[in-house]
């Protein structure tokens, strides 16, 4: 699953390895975007974690299918 990760501030890139390898971008908002893939909500959970741990704000949480996994309507499996 892919992820984007919007955070008040800026956060050193120096940080990358507390976020399980999603990059760190800064925004001239003043804000900082963490994004990437994560293998599954373990490591979600790992990363909102350590947000809270370093008191950082989190602003929002955005999720979708990772590049090259999108399914088509079509191909769906039913429940």
């Amino acid at each position: 699953m892919y992820y984007a990760i919007r955070v008040q501030g800026h956060l050193d890139h120096s940080w990358q390895y507390r976020f399980e390898g999603l990059r760190i971008e800064h925004q001239d908002t003043g804000t900082t975007l963490l994004s990437g893939s994560l293998p599954d909500q373990a490591a979600l959970y790992g990363v909102l974690l350590q947000i809270i741990r370093l008191g950082v704000t989190l602003l929002s949480l955005e999720t979708g299918e990772a590049k090259g996994h999108a399914e088509t309507a079509d191909n769906t499996p039913q429940r």
